[in-house]
């Protein structure tokens, strides 16, 4: 369960960013809002499961994860947040695509 803590600790990391990003453009925030808050919803889901299904909610936290990181740099070039602003929800999202990845995997 340490995927799903990190994703926890993803979300307070992301509040500054969120509310940068908001001061720009509220359709990207609302856009990194839903793909971040999608990673645990799905890791919850997926560890709840059996089967089939629970690789397929393991894909997609690891789909939201790469969404969110896309957010981010996109966000960045245009110059919303900076690369400091946005470091350490990066390195949280490294950790958690690699266990996410592990997990759908195995």
């Amino acid at each position: 369960f340490r995927v799903l803590d990190a994703s926890y600790s993803l979300i307070s990391a992301l509040v500054p960013v969120v509310e940068a990003v908001g001061r720009h453009d509220r359709s990207l925030r609302d856009q990194l809002r839903r793909a971040a808050t999608s990673i645990p919803l799905n890791l919850a889901e997926g560890f709840g499961q059996e089967g089939g299904h629970k690789k397929q909610r393991f894909l997609t936290a690891l789909g939201s994860a790469r969404e969110v990181t896309a957010i981010l740099e996109v966000a960045r070039r245009w110059r919303y947040v900076t690369s400091t602003n946005a470091a350490e929800a990066g390195r949280v999202l490294d950790s958690i695509a690699a266990m996410t990845y592990r997990l759908a995997h195995r």
